[in-house]
């Protein structure tokens, strides 16, 4: 599991853990934390601090290789440019020639943004997208759709056994408070009783998957025998500016609503296309945003 020590990572390992695998979790802890980790008490768990674009080796067996490393918040993307680009090249050659070797089935974990601001709504997995190469979001949505290119590249030339996941915006427990991501930085305002900052005028849409729904979904693709990208999210699409008053009545806020400029490429519309999702996995999300918005606050630990 690379990116294992990750919002998702960890809550990956600890799904896999449960199903009875042993999980090596690999991470080199830039965006990353020990703390999502600390917790897992478990024989089959280890944990190696390691950076993917540097070559990997393993000694024991490995039947499957989730790839989630990457820096994934705007945030963090513009902080690390060169690393976000090094990790969806040299990182994801590492990984795949890992599972080449191992004979170990393969997920990419790639992104809604390979979609850039669509120009088509909902977003099917045979949209190609209307991304900007030489934007500040650039770095991170072509590290994924090179990444893409290289997993079927593998898959077709090599016959490595793999899968692309397009996931859309997830969120729960363990995100960062200051991830810079909509959820985790309204709940962090909404507590403090500051203003939540909306974008824009808030009328641009997301649509919101729990991060354990998410996962499920993630489990189902690596375990079946599809090969083609395929959208996991939840189809629920919203209004930043509906989504901010959703955690103002979930958390009990006296926050207002103040408005910003928005950022330079931010998509107008966001809504995955689960089609093939349903039909493939039998997969669709359960948790709708109100009880997933109850699950990640009941693990928020300090309110100011």
């Amino acid at each position: 599991m690379t990116g294992g020590a990750g919002f998702l990572g960890s809550h990956l390992c600890e799904s896999l853990l449960a199903r009875g695998h042993r999980v090596l979790c690999v991470d080199n802890l830039d965006t990353g934390s020990l703390g999502n980790i600390e917790h897992i008490r478990d024989a089959a768990f280890t944990f190696r601090h390691h950076d993917m674009t540097e070559h990997l080796t393993i000694d024991e067996p490995v039947d499957f290789v989730y790839h989630l490393a990457s820096p994934a918040s705007p945030i963090d993307y513009l902080r690390l440019p060169l690393q976000t680009l090094k990790v969806g090249s040299y990182g994801t050659h590492n990984a795949l020639g890992l599972a080449k070797f191992k004979r170990a089935r393969f997920l990419l974990a790639s992104t809604s943004e390979v979609y850039g601001d669509p120009q088509v709504h909902p977003q099917p997995e045979t949209y190609w997208g209307h991304v900007n190469p030489i934007g500040p979001r650039g770095v991170y949505d072509e590290a994924k759709r090179f990444a893409e290119a290289m997993v079927m590249a593998y898959h077709r030339q090599q016959g490595v056994d793999t899968a692309i996941v397009r996931i859309f915006n997830t969120y729960g427990p363990r995100m960062r408070p200051h991830d810079g991501r909509a959820i985790p930085t309204f709940i962090r305002q909404a507590l403090e009783n500051k203003p939540l900052t909306v974008f824009g005028d808030g009328s641009q849409t997301r649509s919101f998957c729990f991060v354990e729904d998410l996962v499920r979904g993630l489990v189902l693709l690596a375990e079946s025998g599809e090969h083609l990208p395929v959208n996991i999210g939840n189809p629920h699409e919203m209004t930043l500016l509906e989504l901010a008053k959703a955690v103002v009545v979930a958390t009990g806020s006296t926050s207002e609503i103040v408005f910003e400029a928005l950022p330079i490429d931010d998509p107008q519309v966001r809504q995955p296309d689960i089609t093939r999702a349903r039909q493939i996995l039998g997969w669709e999300p359960t948790v709708d945003l109100e009880e997933g918005l109850r699950r990640t606050l009941a693990k928020v630990t300090i309110r100011v």
